[in-house]
């Protein structure tokens, strides 16, 4: 059995405003952390997520900006944090490339692995695309646009330092083909992309710097101060530059290492699965247990993305419709993993069927019930409640509520899926629902079968008890309003918890 979970998110870029791309990561991360949480408890749990602050798109913006790089930063880094204290994101750690303890982990790192030869000096002439700070040999590139984003690359010559990639592709190769780390790239169809890619692929060694003449935002090289860190070698230190540190010795110490899960975006596996790996390696530092790399939310038939305009803000939508309803849509709606089609549209559907018709209305006519048959006191427990007998579905019910703690764990500590699990306790959620109807409790009511009556209600503040428990890691809010108004002997009715959204009334 695990004694710690250390998850991480990618840390964000700063170059622009969050969206729901970087929401959803955070979403499923800190419901993953809250989760284990109540299992491992609080002080056995580490959630990281930070802002990658360094590179030339940054120092772009910020000449657009007309601010220094730093002062960017800074205002970019104030709107990610009140974007998760908006969506209730319970990070125990948020770090920044440009603190101190980043930096001198990376400049160490830097200077280790340059000591061991496994970075040196050449010259590269070839072609490069600014927007993905990323080089290109001319085969790659199809009318001098980048294979990433599209848009058109330069040619370029200069002197840079390399990390030799090559060396360590082999290992890495044969490292995820072992069944015992079967899951060190899930869902299984991108390891299956990363093998196929390493197995066609030569790798080219990864140059780590920029001249400072051509970039001088990023951190310094220890041993060649004219030039700084590549972006991206410097953004995946984090994970280890946040939690632990070198000694004199160059063995690295940490009470939360390996990460047990790296949830990233898709669009960064290469860099998260080949090049994270093969720099663990060369520093002889445990691999991480597994990186698991999500969908893309798409807008009709195109992704998310600035440049496309489409973008959706996660605080217009809050606003509108509750933290817990977003949360729970971007959950629910699509397997984690695979793509999904973000609408309003879509997450009223949801909204409507599953949070008003279903969890509040059982919520809110169960505490009507309590308050009108018993003054708003739940009927206690005794041997004689106990003992009634209940029709088929309720005893159906009765066994799923001592099975859904278990099915939910399944999901959510094998292979990181959200929609089962939530599909699971809704399935209980509206057999109880269903229950209400067979069982007709008005009629029990008018022909005093009180410990009938009684039971009825308990093993439903029981469904909804343990519903709302499961739910707290996925919706913390709605959890905590159920415990409010059905937390202890006595009930405190409030409004219902999901009034429905008025079709019609929409334009």
């Amino acid at each position: 059995m695990k004694k710690k979970f250390y998850i991480t998110t990618p840390i964000y870029y700063v170059n622009a405003s969050p969206h729901i791309g970087h929401s959803y990561t955070c979403i499923a991360a800190d419901t993953l952390a809250r989760y284990n949480r109540q299992i491992l408890g609080k002080e056995n749990v580490w959630f990281l997520t930070g802002t990658d602050e360094h590179g030339q798109k940054i120092q772009k913006a910020s000449d657009e900006a007309k601010l220094s790089p730093q002062e960017f930063v800074d205002k970019v880094v104030v709107q990610f944090k009140e974007l998760w204290k908006a969506l209730d994101i319970s990070y125990d750690d948020f770090i920044r490339t440009t603190e101190d303890r980043h930096i001198r982990t990376v400049q160490k790192v830097l200077d280790i692995l340059h000591r061991k030869g496994d970075i040196y000096e050449d010259k590269y002439e070839g072609l490069y695309c600014t927007p993905c700070e990323t080089f290109w040999l001319q085969s790659q590139v199809e009318n001098q646009l980048c294979p990433d984003c599209k848009r058109p690359v330069e040619k370029i010559a200069e002197k840079n330092y390399f990390f030799k990639l090559e060396k360590y592709q082999k290992w890495l190769i044969e490292y995820i083909n072992k069944p015992e780390n079967a899951k060190f790239i899930l869902p299984s169809t991108r390891q299956n992309e990363v093998l196929k890619f390493l197995q066609i692929n030569t790798l080219s060694d990864l140059c780590i710097s920029r001249p400072k003449e051509r970039l001088n935002w990023g951190i310094p090289l220890p041993f060649a101060p004219g030039h700084v860190t590549y972006v991206w070698f410097d953004a995946l230190i984090n994970y280890i530059s946040a939690v632990g540190e070198f000694d004199d010795k160059d063995k690295y110490h940490s009470k939360w290492w390996p990460a047990e899960l790296h949830l990233i975006g898709k669009d960064i596996l290469r860099q998260h699965a080949i090049y994270w790996p093969i720099i663990l390696k060369a520093l002889d530092i445990e691999m991480p247990k597994t990186i698991f790399a999500h969908g893309w939310w798409m807008i009709g038939e195109d992704k998310m993305s600035k440049s496309r305009g489409n973008v959706v803000n996660p605080i217009d939508i809050v606003n509108k419709f509750g933290i817990d309803v977003y949360r729970y849509f971007l959950l629910r709606d699509v397997p984690f993993g695979l793509d999904g089609n973000f609408s309003e549209g879509a997450l009223i559907k949801r909204f409507n069927a599953d949070l008003a018709n279903d969890l509040g209305n059982l919520v809110y006519r169960v505490l009507t019930m309590i308050e009108k048959y018993y003054r708003g006191d739940i009927p206690l427990a005794d041997k004689k409640i106990q003992d009634i007998k209940l029709n088929a579905r309720g005893e159906k019910i009765k066994s799923i509520i001592k099975t859904l703690h278990q099915a939910v764990d399944a999901s959510l500590s094998g292979e990181c899926d959200f929609s089962l699990p939530l599909e699971k306790i809704w399935g209980l959620i509206n057999m109880a629902n269903k229950y209400v109807e067979e069982t007709k409790p008005w009629n029990l009511a008018k022909e005093n079968k009180t410990e009938e009556l009684k039971a009825f209600i308990r093993l439903l503040v029981e469904v909804i008890r343990e519903s709302s428990k499961e739910l707290s890691a996925f919706m913390p809010r709605t959890a905590e309003s159920i415990k409010a108004q059905l937390g202890s002997d006595k009930i405190n009715k409030g409004k219902p918890l999901f009034p429905r959204i008025d079709l019609s009334s929409k334009t």
